[in-house]
């Protein structure tokens, strides 16, 4: 079970970072099948095309989204980053209050904490 989950979670952070580099059918099966949870047989009928259609479109969208993310690694990236961000959220919350205090400090974590919201853990 956790590994199917895996699956869906590393398809659809994929998918976010390199949707727009893959075929309109690539990217409609993914989003039918991984973001509203449609079957094969579901996704096929809606093309009229075969499960076993669907199921090759599905593994060659999920193999193209592996190797972008190989290439360029975007998904990495943000990942590390996003990590980093909030480490140095954390470091700059356990600064003395007085240091905190100070006006520049004090909008330097209030915009970082925002860069944090505005952006979810992918």
């Amino acid at each position: 079970m956790d590994h199917m989950l895996n699956k869906v979670l590393r398809v659809g952070q994929l998918y976010d970072f390199y949707n727009a580099l893959l075929t309109e059918k690539q990217r409609d099966c993914l989003n039918m099948h991984y973001l509203q949870d449609l079957s094969l047989a579901e996704i096929a009928a809606e093309f009229s095309v075969s499960r076993q259609a669907v199921h090759d479109i599905l593994r060659r969208a999920e193999q193209t989204l592996e190797e972008y993310e190989h290439k360029l690694g975007l998904a990495a990236r943000y990942r590390q980053e996003r990590k980093l961000l909030v480490e140095v959220v954390g470091s700059l919350e356990q600064l003395p209050y007085s240091i905190k205090a100070l006006p520049e400090l004090n909008q330097a974590i209030i915009m970082l904490n925002s860069l944090l919201e505005d952006t979810r853990e992918v």
